[in-house]
């Protein structure tokens, strides 16, 4: 079943990507007592997530901050070190960077999809949300090859 607005989210491990290296996080306790912009991805380096989806945040971080975001958070179904180098190459330190290298927390969701084809396996479907407190305020999921409703433009719009 795919999580909805209202539905609180589910209690898994992640992996945060930090200079100090990984460190493990339970969504409960990341989640907890603020707002986070999440935004998800397919894959860390993948094309429209490198050129468009990443960049989008970035630019827009102020902005989202400055509308009621204490955070800004990316996933995907990479390792924390991909996901560090990523936000390195193209992030900034205004992304936090949470790893989900099992799809625990993309089939928790319920937004898995099925990157077997492009020799990718199991990986979190393309989406975004607005998570107050651990509850989802907000859920923008993408039909598959689309970038529309999970740009940080698009959440501006929703804030």
């Amino acid at each position: 079943m795919t999580i909805k607005v209202g539905d609180k989210l589910p209690d898994v491990k992640l992996v945060k990507a930090t200079a100090e290296g990984p460190q493990p996080v339970q969504s409960s306790e990341y989640f907890a007592g603020r707002k986070v912009a999440l935004f998800s991805v397919p894959g860390a380096f993948t094309p429209t997530c490198s050129a468009r989806h990443l960049p989008g945040f970035v630019e827009k971080a102020d902005e989202l901050k400055a509308k009621g975001i204490d955070e800004i958070a990316c996933t995907a179904v990479n390792d924390a070190f991909v996901l560090g180098a990523w936000n390195k190459s193209g992030g900034s330190d205004a992304i936090t960077m949470l790893a989900d290298g099992n799809a625990d927390f993309a089939e928790a969701v319920g937004l898995t999809m099925d990157g077997s084809g492009f020799g990718m396996g199991k990986r979190g479907q393309r989406f975004s949300m607005i998570v107050n407190d651990g509850v989802v305020e907000q859920i923008n999921v993408e039909a598959p090859g689309d970038f529309k409703v999970s740009s940080a433009d698009y959440m501006l719009g929703q804030l």
